[in-house]
């Protein structure tokens, strides 16, 4: 097949698009602003998606298991890693606030603080047991799958994979017709990435516009600090767990270049979850782990947003002159464990699990948040893609300790990478 052009390549056009929109909306804010429903529009697009692709991965990959014990063993392990990794983060985030203190010296009073944070507030009940409980159970066999609840999705996927297997004899038809099925919905997949430009240039234009690059500079310690902590957690711990597992950091992030940048341009992490998935199963993990662990980890792998909830809290309380002894830290740092797992079918989790964690801490008032909600769009970007490479490394960490990795394709992807996930 003969080679696309640099410019036919999709991670180039989507580059271009978001130097276009930081460019737009910097010198014209007002037309900026209006690019929305571009940006809007393409995530809409892909969230609709993302409910038949988990399905039908999952689905198929464990009515294709002999031995449902394999499924039950995924499920620990990754979640094993998750608990490990995501809480790792969380205290990342406490020592690097304690060691740079980015709010210190701003001496805010609290009782100046304004703007409007009810909406987090409202959503912030969800991360509770009950709210966690509620939003994983579905009304209806079938409303998954014309939802956007991802654990809702994963819980009638295994069921049906079990059934499946559980009665394979009579249901191998099924069985077929999902396979059959799973063509057409990847194609579409391929057809709406194309739109994958238009939709970052919409969404970087609105940001630039609404926000101002002047936006970051009184808070840009904060935000810099917040996005070095999480390029060196990549780099260094992920890395290292890459390393320990056969394989490079840098190369995979290079394989998964388009959706990296498509996440940076949209501030999704759910707009590269097709793709990612697509592309580590390409990569030689089997289709069970993929189905499993990618999705599983959107809900209860953030690492970005585990970074960014300890560090928010602190800059908020350094900002407010107030003092959080160690053990009041330790506290923090159990809540915000707990709450960040409540948050896993909650929309826009990493702003909400703020809320949630700060409003159980009395310390810190819940008000503060207004000082980071200027800027949080700005580290949004990073909170997702942090989210998204912690998320791939997992699924190819579980499918070595499952002996479900096919190394050699691992490594053929990975020094050859696929240029783009449309060809």
């Amino acid at each position: 097949m003969k080679s696309k052009k640099i410019y036919q390549q999709l991670y180039f056009q989507v580059v271009i698009a978001i130097i276009g929109g930081v460019f737009l909306g910097q010198f014209y804010p007002e037309i900026g602003e209006k690019m929305k429903p571009l940006g809007d529009g393409f995530i809409k697009m892909i969230k609709m998606i993302i409910a038949p692709v988990i399905f039908i991965t999952l689905t198929l990959g464990i009515a294709h298991m002999t031995d449902l014990t394999k499924v039950g063993r995924i499920a620990i392990k990754s979640m094993i890693y998750f608990f490990t990794f995501s809480t790792l983060a969380l205290v990342i985030g406490l020592i690097v606030g304690n060691l740079l203190q980015p709010g210190s010296g701003l001496n805010i009073d609290p009782a100046n603080l304004s703007g409007d944070i009810s909406q987090y507030q409202q959503k912030a009940h969800e991360t509770t047991i009950t709210g966690f409980i509620t939003s994983i159970i579905p009304d209806t066999l079938f409303s998954p799958l014309v939802g956007d609840n991802i654990l809702q999705i994963l819980l009638v996927s295994i069921l049906m994979g079990v059934a499946l297997v559980l009665t394979k004899n009579k249901s191998q038809k099924i069985i077929d017709f999902i396979q059959d099925l799973s063509a057409p919905i990847f194609k579409i997949v391929h057809m709406l990435m194309k739109l994958a430009p238009i939709g970052a240039f919409g969404a970087m234009a609105f940001t630039i516009g609404k926000y101002g690059l002047y936006s970051v500079l009184n808070l840009i310690f904060l935000v810099g600090t917040f996005y070095i902590t999480s390029i060196l957690f990549v780099i260094i711990i992920l890395g290292a767990v890459a390393w320990y597992n056969g394989f490079n950091i840098f190369k995979l992030i290079i394989y998964l270049k388009e959706e990296v940048l498509l996440v940076l341009g949209t501030s999704s992490s759910e707009s590269a979850l097709p793709g990612i998935m697509e592309k580590l199963e390409k990569a030689g993990c089997s289709k069970t782990i993929v189905g499993f662990v990618v999705p599983t980890g959107y809900s209860f792998n953030l690492d970005g947003t585990n970074i960014y909830m300890t560090l928010a809290s602190l800059f908020i309380a350094q900002a407010l002159n107030i003092h959080l002894p160690i053990e009041k830290q330790l506290a923090l740092l159990l809540i915000a464990m707990l709450s960040s797992k409540g948050a896993a079918g909650v929309t826009g989790a990493g702003f909400v699990t703020l809320a949630a964690t700060l409003a159980i801490v009395p310390e810190i008032p819940i008000a503060g948040m207004t000082l980071i909600l200027g800027i949080d769009k700005f580290m949004s970007e990073c909170r997702a893609i942090t989210n998204v490479m912690g998320n791939s490394v997992a699924t190819i960490v579980v499918a070595n300790w499952e002996n479900q990795l096919d190394k050699k394709q691992l490594q053929r992807c990975l020094n050859h990478p696929i240029k783009n996930i449309t060809e």
